[in-house]
């Protein structure tokens, strides 16, 4: 990781997490719902989704508080899903982020509740951003529920479910990715846009490359499912490969989806190459993505 990202990490996550805790922290519900919320918001995590909010905003020098509000947002939709994938009922997983997993702590009831909760806190912290005006919080509303839900990432996991009784073609594993992990970004980075007053053509640049960066964050954590230890990763690996999914090594072999990586990995930054601003962050971003190693 180079010094400038590492820099801008340290500067932005402390601020993006006292956002994210005092908007949980400050509503009224029962003691037990909002600890299970904070226990897997603070379970830890890359906060891959909300830097991408800032690094556009940062991109167009633009200093909103809102953009880490709006990141605090993606987080919670993020957790949520993250909660509900563990449930018994989806992936029966019993290790997230190194700890156990929210149902195994607080009960398969007490979690699906509080993915619930952090699923619907999400689109009112966007609702009530005073300084971000009306057209622009329905903006980011509208593409928030998109993302989220049937047309984004709960329809992906739903064609990811059904891939498990059945080998999927590339074009129908790409299009599950774009739904069930791709969606999230987009919206994290054109939010960005939204919130800073892109124009036309960079908000188009800005979404291909997001297109390409959800597929190679997507292929990164389907090669670290087989080449990772449960302890790097934090969750059970070997998964994927256990359960029979779908994935790009299973469909291209271990080097195909390397080559794959490295395809996405290069079309996102000569779309970026397209904007005319200091677009570093977004370069920076996308190597520490298909580098990682958890």
């Amino acid at each position: 990781m180079t010094n400038h990202l590492t820099e801008f990490m340290k500067l932005n996550l402390p601020k993006l997490e006292e956002e994210l805790y005092s908007l949980v922290e400050r509503i009224s519900a029962p003691a037990q719902l909002k600890e299970s919320m904070l226990y897997s918001l603070k379970a830890g995590g890359k906060r891959i989704r909300p830097l991408f909010v800032l690094a556009v905003c940062e991109m167009f020098h633009n200093k909103q508080q809102e953009a880490f509000t709006i990141g605090a947002a993606v987080e919670m939709i993020h957790t949520y899903s993250l909660i509900h994938d563990d449930l018994p009922s989806m992936d029966d997983d019993e290790l997230r982020r190194g700890k156990p997993t929210n149902h195994v702590v607080y009960g398969e009831a007490l979690a699906t509740l509080a993915g619930d909760a952090l699923n619907s806190l999400s689109f009112g912290v966007l609702a009530r951003m005073q300084a971000v005006n009306p057209e622009k919080r329905v903006e980011l509303i509208n593409l928030l529920s998109v993302a989220a839900g049937a047309e984004g990432m709960v329809g992906g996991q739903v064609l990811d479910i059904d891939g498990e009784s059945r080998q999927l073609n590339l074009s129908e594993l790409e299009k599950v990715h774009r739904n069930k992990t791709g969606a999230l970004l987009r919206f994290s980075i054109e939010s960005g846009a939204v919130l800073s007053d892109a124009t036309d053509s960079e908000r188009k640049a800005l979404v291909e490359y997001a297109d390409h960066i959800g597929l190679a964050f997507q292929i990164q954590d389907d090669i670290l499912d087989i080449v990772g230890t449960s302890e790097e990763l934090g969750k059970t690996a070997g998964k994927d490969l256990e359960s029979h999914k779908s994935t790009y090594p299973a469909l291209l072999s271990l080097d195909g989806a390397k080559e794959k990586l490295e395809n996405h990995y290069n079309q996102a930054i000569r779309t970026l190459q397209s904007i005319e601003r200091d677009t570093t962050l977004l370069e920076e971003l996308a190597e520490y993505i298909i580098k990682r190693s958890s």
